[in-house]
């Protein structure tokens, strides 16, 4: 998907106040970034926000963090939050692969939604249930290693359930049609976008 540039996106995010602009600074102390020692979760890929302003509203007890790489989709989820208050909501823009340079052991869960899939055998390392960035997940969790995907890619599906279970993570709660499901689920906005079109949503749980 080609993205369209935005001249104003590095200037919203970084007006924000849910935006953590120096996310490096605060490895093994984002406890104090909430000020309190809930359990934190962090999206990788959040898009344009859906799924983890959804879920802080919903979980109120626990923090949340999204991640996402590009300027020009973070701005779309820091707009949705204008008018809101959430102080267990946290946005960082940031490339995937610098995670275990900006937590240490204080994540208690990951959620992997709709991810890049990668097609192609070549770029198989950038899918993010690869092994090189399970390896980098394996620095961020304190203490039980906990991860939730889902994807309208069964390729990528079938290659995240191999390759989780042979990292020796345990496969649970596998599902082909989540909305089918009896599953507590927070839409993101490709699901949304998907289920529409009555594609079917895959969605594991993975736990080590």
């Amino acid at each position: 998907m080609r993205l369209r540039n935005n001249k104003n996106a590095k200037n919203i995010i970084n007006n924000s106040s849910y935006v953590v602009l120096n996310p490096k600074e605060h490895i093994s102390k984002w406890n104090k970034v909430f000020n309190n020692s809930n359990p934190i979760h962090i999206e990788i890929g959040m898009g344009k926000g859906d799924f983890i302003i959804g879920m802080a509203l919903k979980y109120p007890d626990i923090n949340f963090i999204g991640i996402e790489m590009y300027d020009s989709v973070l701005m779309h989820a820091v707009k949705k939050l204008d008018e809101l208050d959430i102080p267990n909501l946290r946005l960082i823009r940031m490339d995937a692969n610098e995670i275990d340079e900006v937590f240490k052991k204080e994540i208690d869960l990951l959620y992997l939604n709709f991810s890049d899939p990668w097609p192609k055998n070549r770029n198989a390392k950038r899918r993010l249930t690869h092994e090189r960035l399970l390896s980098k997940y394996d620095k961020i969790f304190k203490k039980d290693k906990v991860i939730f995907m889902k994807t309208d890619n069964i390729k990528l599906f079938a290659f995240s359930i191999e390759s989780l279970s042979e990292y020796g993570y345990t496969i649970k709660n596998i599902t082909l049609d989540l909305h089918n499901e009896d599953i507590d689920n927070v839409e993101t906005e490709y699901e949304k976008k998907f289920s529409s079109k009555g594609i079917k949503i895959n969605r594991l749980e993975a736990y080590k």
